[in-house]
């Protein structure tokens, strides 16, 4: 173990925060949309997912490299993915009159 960090706990805060940065990313996509349904899901899965990168950092500063980069990563992937979802929504016509 390199400075005190154990590399599963390191995996598992780098996935943990790269999947509650994704979620808050669609968090904050179905607050713009007015989706209150979605929005109060994807925020109660924001906790939850937060919680194992945050006890687990707080035992070694070291840990929030790996919280840093899985949340850059989250943020990354699920924009890229609301981007192509984007990209396939049937483009309205514009007729002037």
């Amino acid at each position: 173990m390199i400075l005190g960090v154990h590399p599963l706990i390191a995996l598992g805060v780098l996935a943990s925060t790269a999947a509650t940065d994704a979620v808050y990313v669609l968090f904050n996509a179905a607050v713009s949309g007015r989706r209150r349904v979605w929005a109060a899901n994807w925020s109660a899965i924001w906790y939850l997912l937060s919680a194992f990168a945050v006890i687990s950092y707080t035992q070694n500063a070291v840990y929030v490299v790996f919280a840093a980069t899985g949340s850059w990563l989250g943020a990354f992937v699920s924009m890229t993915w609301l981007r192509r979802q984007h990209s396939q929504d049937p483009q309205t016509r514009h007729n002037p009159p």
